[in-house]
């Protein structure tokens, strides 16, 4: 059984347990034959697999590693995995992927994430190819019958991300590590745990029932932990994971979240002070900060819809050095253009290691405008809804429809946009001030909600 309604812009994601499943070990089987002829990969080619800590992950990978078989084509399965460390295996080894994980959705859910070799993503076109092609008639199994072989890379992926950043020399920090029973419990130790650091982590041990909180760090509650423990440890800082561990959100010594938007210009300027006139990514509704400070570093700047789809894209386009998303979602030219918080990670512990000031001085230097956060409204009509707002604002800056609406005036911009994996409508609103963000944020909220 497979639903139309678990394939998403950039992924398939949907529920797996309970009563009223959308997808099971059959769609599981159809999504791997479909992968396979979607790709071109026949008799002698390979494609490697991971899988996060989910209960049905194991179920669902086994039934999907049999519709890879059943074409002839091989599989090399890696096991346990963060998304980030499938995307290394990918790059290292140049073979397509496809990463088992709901990333920070509920425990009830499942879901793929594909690439092509090297990491690469998959076209937008080509997830709906699979979509149709899982949702249709199974051709009859190929002549010959493809193998299975395991390998463990955990320990080359975390060799690859040490040699990226230099740590030597660093003052010795204190490190609040929540992996929030995800799969950065399994990465955390093979990388944070070979540097001289005090660390404290929390629920670092894999469990995808997820019995602590949720694995979904843009919801505040979700961090109420980690930013009790900086506070009880006199930690540094705080690094918490989603439940795939391609995404890291970073915590300051008082217990404030650092924006992922200041966390990319901070990294940025690393990056470009490495490779002067590089060029860096960074989406839509990433804070109006990075470009401004990318350009004056004498950086290039290109800004793509969200999602790592066309993040990644626009890396491979412009052969960026660096990317950054507002969901914490951080891309390294080094890392095959694709995303992995723990590489993030390893930036801001290097930065902050060579600093003689806190991490919410220093992350002040990149912090020039107000965010929203990004606020969600379940709506009955979106397009209804994007369309009040744009009304509202006519006339009152400039419009674009580059990722769902945008209006931007001289010291302020609002959008709103469709989300790509639920049904729901986002807000994000940027200002100089507060006042003028709480200001466009209630207007906006008010007509979306009507």
């Amino acid at each position: 059984m497979i639903t139309e309604g678990i394939f998403k812009a950039n992924d398939i994601r949907g529920v797996t347990e309970g009563p009223d499943p959308e997808w099971d070990e059959a769609g599981a089987t159809a999504v791997g034959v479909a992968l396979v002829a979607v790709l071109g990969l026949g008799a002698g080619d390979q494609l490697v697999l991971g899988r996060d800590m989910r209960v049905s992950g194991e179920r669902m990978s086994a039934a999907f590693t049999e519709g890879v078989l059943s074409r002839g084509v091989d599989v090399l399965d890696i096991g346990l995995a963060s998304t980030d460390e499938l995307w290394f295996a990918s790059g290292r080894l140049d073979l397509p992927g496809a990463m088992f994980t709901a990333s920070h959705n509920p425990a009830a859910y499942n879901g793929v994430k594909f690439c092509r070799p090297g990491a690469k993503p998959i076209d937008p076109a080509q997830l709906v190819e699979i979509a149709r092609l899982a949702q249709g008639a199974q051709p009859v199994p190929a002549a010959t019958r493809g193998t299975r072989t395991e390998q463990d890379l955990l320990p080359a992926y975390a060799e690859h991300l040490l040699s990226l950043v230099d740590l030597t020399g660093i003052r010795r920090l204190t490190v609040v590590a929540d992996a929030g029973n995800g799969m950065a419990g399994h990465t955390l130790p093979a990388v944070l745990g070979t540097l001289d650091l005090d660390l404290v982590g929390l629920y670092t041990d894999p469990d995808g029932t997820f019995p602590n909180h949720q694995p979904n760090p843009l919801e505040p509650e979700n961090l109420v932990d980690a930013q009790a423990a900086v506070r009880e440890h006199g930690a540094d800082l705080a690094l918490v994971f989603d439940g795939d561990a391609d995404r890291c959100f970073v915590i300051d010594e008082r217990g404030e979240v650092v924006t992922p938007s200041t966390v990319t210009a901070m990294i940025a300027r690393s990056e470009l002070a490495r490779e002067p006139g590089s060029t860096v990514v960074c989406n839509k509704i990433t804070s109006w900060s990075v470009p401004e400070i990318v350009r004056e570093l004498g950086g290039e700047i290109v800004i793509t819809r969200v999602g790592h789809t066309f993040v990644k894209a626009g890396m491979a386009e412009h052969g960026a050095i660096f990317g950054g998303e507002h969901s914490a979602h951080y891309y390294f030219r080094d890392f095959w253009g694709a995303d992995t918080g723990m590489l993030a990670a390893l930036h801001v512990l290097a930065l902050l290691g060579r600093s003689d000031e806190p991490l919410s001085a220093l992350s002040a230097e990149y912090t020039r405008y107000v965010p929203s956060g990004e606020l969600n409204s379940t709506v009955t009509d979106a397009p209804a809804a994007i369309a009040r707002v744009e009304e509202a604002f006519a006339g009152r800056g400039t419009a674009d429809h580059v990722d769902g609406l945008t209006v931007a005036g001289e010291d302020w911009w609002v959008n709103v946009r469709p989300s790509n994996t639920e049904p729901l409508l986002r807000l994000n609103v940027e200002a100089r001030t507060q006042d003028m963000m709480e200001s466009l944020r209630d207007e906006v909220l008010a007509l979306v909600r009507r």
